[in-house]
């Protein structure tokens, strides 16, 4: 479940994002819980503006577990960063985020593409992206935009959701829950 953010979840999610296997992800790192704070209201400021869109990832009893953010959104596209903390690894917390922001992004915004850059040396995060049935890999499809994100070096590759791809497939899982006679959300 997804919820705008506020500055009331900074406590819980400063603990979370300070974890080590969770802090080397963080686009937005802060090394103190004022600096979250600041952060923060910072965040909140420019989505008010148009220039982002985060979110606050909770679990089903409604805790802050992470934040899901589309930033540097230009034209039709931008760039998607997502973190949860290390106990809610591996439970699907990620991918139900994913899905309910995309539909968020997709369908009431004009993004058309959004873009992941994930570190060649994060595994973890390219294997969880390439799980999704509608992630692309993009370094050749944008090949502007990899050399963009990787200056001289070659740091990040680049994935991508097209709103086309999201839209298929969420066509595509209706058709199939239909056809086994379960209700569609």
């Amino acid at each position: 479940m997804l919820k705008i953010r506020e500055l009331h979840e900074v406590p819980v999610l400063f603990e979370l994002m300070t974890h080590p296997e969770v802090f080397p992800y963080v686009r937005h790192k802060a090394y103190t819980i004022d600096e979250l704070y600041f952060i923060t209201k910072q965040t909140i400021e420019k989505e008010e503006k148009g220039e982002l869109i985060s979110r606050t990832i909770l679990d089903e009893y409604y805790h802050p577990i992470g934040t899901i953010n589309l930033f540097d959104i230009k034209e039709n596209y931008g760039f998607l960063a997502t973190w949860i903390g290390k106990d809610y690894f591996g439970k699907g917390y990620n991918r139900r985020a994913k899905e309910q922001f995309f539909d968020e992004i997709f369908f009431t915004t004009h993004i058309e593409v959004i873009f992941m850059k994930i570190r060649k040396t994060n595994v973890r995060s390219a294997k969880a992206a390439l799980k999704l049935p509608y992630v692309a890999f993009g370094n050749d499809v944008y090949p502007d935009i990899y050399r963009k994100i990787n200056g001289n070096s070659d740091v990040y590759d680049l994935f991508m959701i097209t709103k086309e791809h999201y839209t298929s497939y969420k066509q595509f899982i209706a058709i199939d829950s239909e056809a086994q006679g379960e209700e569609v959300s």
